[in-house]
């Protein structure tokens, strides 16, 4: 058994909260932007003076509307200003924030108004409110409770943001401040919901001493990022995640701009004027990034040159990383000339198309392969990859701008203890360590041990405290023959090709590993116009003979990395696509490997109905 700690950077008053993190930064300057909203001319700062003023009026106007200390109130809206609004609102009036993602199902939202009994909701938009509405009026499990619905909007028909706020100014700031001093540390200020991998939904119990020990503890971990001179980052990630709200607040206690942006077509267009000094990202962003730079280098005849430059950054940051680790001198003499000669000519576009100002960006939620790791750093964009549950109030690791080892997800952040168990599961105790499943004992039992929380993945720990993940408990495959596989680096493999959407591994108790991989709509289009293949649909290409021997040669590049027994021998490209919709993805982009399973069983069956493993659509 091995161990991990970082020490507690910063101790917080235990009746403190997360609302005084922005006490904190008014008082400081009350005119520093903490926020910046894109509107019709571009984008406008909110000052800490401009945003508590709002907070404190949406605050009031919830304390008018008889909202108690502790009680839940949910919010179903994608990434928006108004979503840090009303969270910050609900802990000034001593509730509970319970995040529904707006992609959620009518019978998701019920479950989650039920388990958490929210006596409130705020919906983005008219389209969300119906549905809530439709929920409330047809639900039996949540029976006749009554849950107004007010609509994310400052005008338009009542209830609103604006009505909300307009009915309470008969509420005074001492009574407000009763409401906002109620919680300390040890209370819960959010009931998170997990996105459903393995099941029914968990309410996980974040308290405000999660939030905030977090914060102002990474902070301090990382001041290269977080306490530069205008620091500036643009959100993207759906706020009903964890990731992103602790982010959220991190960014809070540090002072640092944050914009929103929840439109996936609109997110190139908006790194390029809003201008991000650090950026917080999912791998599937990096992936689709990079095989989009390289299409443009194709289509413009510059394929071998992106695919040089390509390999000068990976050979430069892997030099950098056997420098630091004392196994290597660093990059040579002409490994630094190449660099540079490429720094001039190919590198900048890249950095451009994030703004230009970007100095990091932070990986979590999924793995990244190294590839890309090392490709970005190469490039003039180093990525600090991290590790993190919602139960951990994400991050319980991360690589550092002065500590990082590419492959690995980094060192313990402060106030945390990383231990590897005997069977190799990831144990976790630390400041980020969430109090509990919401009114489900049973899970909490199951989910602790001597005070760790046990987070289901495996792992790795190196002398240096550096963290390896190298799957998870539930995913690892056993053959039928007892060979162990971890599905994890043969799909992160598989994905990097162009064409391929996502592969999921395949190949408990059967005989031999297989894989069902589905395409790429853009990528797909890229490949096309690059080989100069006549374009096609999803459908056609399943069966298409130059894809399928495309697809083979990235199967075989995974196979690359394992024994014989561990390869894939059969894989079926899919037709359908693995959306959010579809619910085979989480909202964070993560892969719902039962669901999938589930959804495609006569495919898998198909493949171990044949008696010769082999390739085929």
């Amino acid at each position: 058994m091995r161990e991990a700690s970082t020490g507690l950077l910063v101790e917080l008053d235990p009746d403190s909260n997360v609302t005084d993190l922005l006490l904190a930064q008014h008082a400081k300057d009350p005119v520093h932007p903490l926020y910046s909203r894109k509107g019709p001319a571009g984008w406008t700062d909110v000052s800490a003076q401009q945003f508590l003023g709002q907070v404190t009026a949406l605050a009031k106007g919830l304390i008018a509307g008889g909202i108690a200390p502790g009680e839940t109130v949910a919010v179903m809206a994608g990434t928006r200003y108004e979503w840090t609004v009303v969270d910050f609102a609900i802990w000034f009036a001593g509730g509970v924030t319970v995040p529904i993602y707006e992609t959620s199902s009518a019978s998701q939202v019920e479950w989650i108004l039920h388990d958490s009994g929210a006596r409130r909701v705020f919906a983005e938009n008219q389209a969300r409110a119906d549905l809530v509405q439709a929920v409330l009026d047809t639900s039996e499990l949540l029976g006749d409770r009554l849950v107004p619905v007010v609509r994310m909007e400052y005008d338009g028909g009542a209830p609103n943001l604006g009505s909300l706020a307009a009915a309470g100014t008969g509420v005074g700031d001492a009574e407000l401040e009763r409401h906002r001093a109620t919680a300390g540390l040890a209370d819960v200020a959010s009931l998170v919901y997990t996105s459903g991998t393995t099941g029914r939904p968990k309410g996980c119990e974040i308290t405000h001493g999660n939030f905030a020990l977090v914060a102002r503890n990474i902070v301090l971990f990382l001041p290269e990022i977080l306490l530069q001179p205008h620091s500036r980052t643009l959100m993207f990630l759906p706020l009903a995640h964890v990731l992103a709200r602790a982010v959220q607040v991190i960014c809070l206690s540090a002072g640092t701009t944050l914009g929103h942006t929840s439109s996936a077509k609109e997110l190139l267009e908006d790194l390029s004027s809003f201008r991000p000094t650090f950026l917080l990202v999912v791998p599937r962003i990096l992936e689709k990034v990079y095989a989009g730079a390289a299409h443009k280098a194709a289509l413009a005849g510059k394929q071998r040159l992106f695919g040089a430059a390509a390999a000068v950054a990976v050979d430069y940051s892997k030099a950098l990383d056997a420098a630091a680790q004392g196994t290597g001198p660093g990059p040579g003499l002409a490994s630094r000339a190449k660099h540079a000669m490429f720094d001039r000519l190919l590198y900048p576009k890249l950095r451009q198309a994030f703004g230009g100002q970007l100095g990091y960006t932070v990986s979590g939620a999924s793995p990244l392969s190294s590839h890309d790791a090392h490709f970005f750093r190469g490039a003039g964009i180093p990525v600090l990859e991290g590790y993190g549950l919602t139960e951990t109030t994400a991050p319980c690791t991360a690589n550092t701008p002065r500590r990082t080892k590419v492959g690995t997800v980094g060192i313990p952040v402060p106030g945390t203890t990383i231990r590897i168990a005997d069977n190799g599961e990831i144990l976790v105790r630390g400041i980020g360590v969430f109090k509990g499943y919401h009114a489900n004992a049973a899970a909490n039992a199951e989910s602790f041990v001597d005070g760790f929380f046990r987070t289901g993945d495996l792992g790795s720990l190196d002398g240096d405290g550096f963290l390896t993940i190298t799957g998870r408990k539930k995913d690892l495959l056993v053959t039928a023959g007892g060979k162990n596989v971890a599905p994890g680096p043969l799909e992160e493999k598989i994905r990097e090709h162009l064409l391929v959407g996502q592969a999921v591994v395949l190949g408990d108790g059967r005989p031999f590993v297989s894989a069902l991989v589905n395409l790429d709509p853009e990528g797909l289009e890229n490949w096309c116009a690059l080989h100069k293949v006549p374009a096609m649909g999803v459908a056609e290409a399943t069966s298409h003979e130059l894809v399928r021997a495309a697809i083979q040669g990235a199967v075989d590049q995974a196979n690359s990395l394992v024994s014989r027994a561990e390869s894939i021998r059969v894989f079926v490209i899919l037709a359908a696509d693995f959306t959010v919709e579809s619910g085979h993805l989480t909202p964070s982009l993560k892969l719902k490997r039962a669901a999938v399973v589930r959804d495609f069983e006569t495919h898998i069956n198909r493949i171990y109905a044949e008696p010769s493993p082999q390739a085929r659509g």
